[in-house]
C-alpha cells in the first residue's frame, strides 16, 4: 500500500466493472477512489465517536494536489478527535450554500486556469446577470424555471447598467442571456464536483444561439470607411489608426489594442504576440499594416489612450461614430477581422493559409507555419494588406481582381 502521490495517482487505471481504491500508507482512511469512468476523488473514511461509519469526498483529483488533499484529510481526522462529524456538518451547510458563494467558490477554483479576458468577461456576467438575478437563492433549491426566467429578465435588459470605470455600457439581449446560461451552468457542474448539488438544472434549458457573425465590408464600403478614416479630425488618432490597422491585420481587437513597439519587427514581416486567444505566436503582418502605425510603434503602446499611460479603450465606440458617418451598419470589431479573411478568401488563399494569418489553431497549423513566417505568410499578409489599403485609398482594387 503506497503513499499516495501524484504518479501514484496518474498510474491508477479504471475497472469497468467497479470502483477502485487506492489507499494511503501513512494516514489512514486517506485514499483515492476511480470510478468506471475513470473519474477520480480524493476521499476520506473515519468513524464517529459513536461508532457511525461516514466516507467522504475531499475534493476531485486534479483540483487540488495530493498533499493538499492530505492536509484537508488530516484537518477533519482532527474535528473528528473532538467528536466532530465533518461528513454530516459538510452536508447540512451544502443545503443553506448560496448560489452567490458557489459562483464565488468557481471563480476561484477557474481565476488561474483563465487569461485574462476571459476572467474579466466570466466575472462581468456573474457580478451584473447572475448574482444580482439568483446569488440569494440558495444552490440546491434552484430549479429550470428559475434559470429560464433569468434569462428572460437578461433579454428584457433587466440587468443591463453603467459598467465601471473605463469602456461602456452593459446590455441585455439573447446573446448575453445564452452566455450567462453557459456561465451559470459551468457554476453548477462546479457544485456538482463540490457535491453540493447533484444535477445541473441548466442542462435542458433552450439557449438562443449566440450566431455566426459573417457580416464584412465590401470593397466599395471600404472605399467609404476609408475616406471617414482620412478626414475625421474630431475622433481619436489611436482609434482610427486601430481599425485601419484591425482592416489590415485581421487582428482580434484585444490583440491590437495591447500591442507594443516592442512586438513590432517590420523588417521581418511579422509581430510577435506574448499573447493571444492561442497563446504566444509570431504572426505575419503586412508591410500596408506596419505603415498604417509608422511612428507608433517605436515605444511604449501601439494606440497609447487619450488620457493617461494606457492603452486606448474606446474603440467600440470609435468605430460606431465612424460607420456611422460612412452610413455603414452592422459593424463590430470581428466585422474588421472578417473582412479582412474575406478579401484573402477573394484572393484565393487556402484556408489554411487563412487560418495561419488570422493566428488561429487548427490541427498544427500554427507550429506547421512557424518556420514559413519569412516566406509563405508574410508573402500573403502582404498581398491581402496591400488590397485592403488601397480600397481604403479609393482605389478600384475589385476590378483589378475580377477583370471584365
Amino acid at each position: 500500500m503506497p503513499k499516495i502521490t501524484k504518479t501514484a495517482v496518474d498510474a491508477m487505471a479504471p475497472d469497468p466493472t467497479r470502483d477502485i481504491y487506492l489507499w494511503d500508507s501513512a494516514l489512514s482512511g486517506f485514499g483515492v477512489r476511480m470510478t468506471p469512468s475513470g473519474k477520480s476523488s480524493f476521499i476520506l473514511k473515519y468513524r464517529t465517536r459513536s461508532g457511525v461509519a461516514r466516507k467522504m469526498v475531499i475534493a476531485r483529483v486534479g483540483t487540488i494536489t495530493p498533499d493538499e488533499a492530505r492536509k484537508e484529510a488530516i484537518k477533519a481526522l482532527a474535528d473528528v478527535a473532538k467528536g466532530g462529524d465533518p461528513s454530516a456538518a459538510r452536508k447540512a451547510a451544502r443545503k443553506d450554500m448560496k448560489l452567490g458563494e458557489l459562483a464565488d467558490s468557481f471563480v476561484s477554483a477557474m481565476k488561474d486556469r483563465w487569461k485574462e479576458n476571459t476572467y474579466l468577461a466570466n466575472t462581468s456576467q456573474i457580478e451584473t446577470h447572475i448574482k444580482p438575478l439568483l446569488g440569494h437563492r440558495t444552490a440546491v433549491s434552484l430549479t429550470y424555471a428559475d434559470v429560464t426566467k433569468m434569462q428572460e429578465s437578461i433579454i428584457a435588459g433587466k440587468t443591463a447598467k453603467k459598467r465601471e470605470g473605463r469602456g461602456g455600457v452593459t446590455t441585455g439581449g439573447k446573446g448575453v442571456a445564452t452566455r450567462a446560461v453557459v456561465i451559470l451552468g459551468a457554476i453548477l457542474n462546479h457544485g456538482i464536483r463540490l457535491e453540493v448539488l447533484a444535477r445541473n438544472v441548466t442542462s435542458k434549458v433552450t439557449k438562443d444561439g449566440i450566431g455566426k457573425r459573417t457580416r464584412f465590408l465590401s470593397f466599395d464600403e471600404l472605399k467609404t470607411i476609408g475616406k471617414v478614416l482620412d478626414d475625421s479630425p474630431a475622433e481619436p488618432a489611436s482609434g482610427l489608426m486601430a481599425i485601419r490597422f484591425l482592416l489590415l491585420t485581421g487582428f482580434r481587437r484585444n490583440e491590437a489594442l495591447t500591442l507594443k513597439g516592442e512586438y513590432c519587427f517590420g523588417a521581418k514581416g511579422t509581430i510577435s504576440l506574448p499573447d493571444s486567444k492561442t497563446g504566444a505566436q509570431d504572426r505575419a503582418v503586412g508591410k500596408a499594416a506596419f505603415n498604417a502605425i509608422d511612428g507608433m510603434t517605436h515605444k511604449g503602446w501601439a494606440f497609447p489612450a487619450e488620457r493617461g499611460s494606457g492603452h486606448f479603450v474606446g474603440l467600440p465606440k470609435c468605430l460606431g461614430r465612424v460607420c456611422a458617418e460612412a452610413g455603414i451598419t452592422g459593424v463590430s470589431a470581428h466585422t474588421l477581422r472578417h473582412t479582412f479573411a474575406s478579401v484573402a478568401t477573394t484572393l484565393g488563399y487556402s484556408e489554411f493559409t487563412i487560418a495561419g494569418l488570422l493566428g488561429h489553431t487548427v490541427g498544427s497549423v500554427t507550429g506547421r507555419y512557424a518556420h514559413m513566417a519569412d516566406v509563405a505568410l508574410v508573402s500573403a499578409a502582404n498581398r491581402v494588406s496591400d488590397v485592403i489599403a488601397r480600397a481604403l485609398g479609393g482605389e478600384d482594387v475589385e476590378g483589378e481582381i475580377f477583370p471584365d
